[in-house]
């Protein structure tokens, strides 16, 4: 019953916080700070409708160098919810161009000044990531990327795909890695406290310098501390549900 109490309203949100998300980004069309109120506008009421417990460290994100190129494990939809808590100022996210159609959530996402990707184009592409570079380099704008490119469901970090990493060293911008525990196979929406999430952001790592050749170097140091970073707040967590359990 609580289950699909919560479906409902999550459900009522989604139209609610749609709506005014469109409103904003047709006040204020792709204004790159727009991703971060719309994120807001989603997920913190969600998180109590849910009753999801989300617990955040996330100082060097929130201290960013400026523009960066921001990555982050993809465990599920509810990411939007989960990671809209901790969306950076003038930060925009890059996406299939196929989001555009869903309604409501896709016309906010195109307004707040997003990148939708044709990816069954590869000269559109293309041309998108270099618009990307064009404005990680001149227009004091961060970019969030999903690296794995999927939803991993929370069956562990997924091999990482190579276009943001190019970005990141083309526009010689720093990597920020933001870290989420795994929540999506841990939490349980039919009871009162659902679970409890943690977020973590790591110090940036430096791109200046480097080459196309570095590629792989770097996104095998990412990958390594983030899957070390993930491994180890659940860890945590496991440890204070057991002691939450045998106090």
């Amino acid at each position: 019953m609580l289950f699909l109490l919560r479906m409902l309203l999550m459900g009522l949100h989604f139209i609610v916080a749609g709506v005014l998300g469109v409103l904003l980004g047709i006040c204020r069309p792709f204004n790159p700070d727009n991703s971060r109120l719309c994120a807001r506008l989603y997920a913190l009421p969600a998180m109590r409708i849910l009753g999801l417990r989300v617990k955040m460290d996330v100082e060097s994100l929130r201290n960013k160098p400026g523009s960066c190129l921001v990555i982050a494990n993809h465990q599920s939809n509810y990411d939007l919810f989960v990671l809209g808590n901790v969306v950076p100022y003038r930060t925009v996210c890059i996406a299939k161009k196929s989001l555009k159609w869903v309604p409501l959530f896709g016309q906010l996402f195109w307004l707040a000044g997003n990148v939708l990707i044709d990816r069954g184009n590869a000269h559109k592409a293309r041309r998108a990531m270099l618009t990307t570079t064009h404005t990680l380099q001149h227009e004091d704008t961060s970019i969030w990327v999903f690296p794995e490119g999927t939803r991993n469901l929370g069956k562990g970090l997924l091999p990482f795909k190579k276009g943001a990493f190019h970005m990141a060293i083309a526009a010689g911008v720093p990597v920020v890695q933001v870290c989420v525990s795994n929540y999506v196979t841990h939490m349980r929406i039919n009871r009162w406290n659902s679970g409890d999430v943690l977020i973590r952001s790591l110090p940036p790592i430096p791109t200046v310098g480097l080459t196309v050749d570095d590629i792989p170097a770097l996104m095998q140091t990412c990958h390594a501390q983030m899957d070390e970073c993930i491994a180890a707040m659940d860890l945590n967590l496991v440890g204070a549900s057991l002691l939450a359990k045998n106090p």
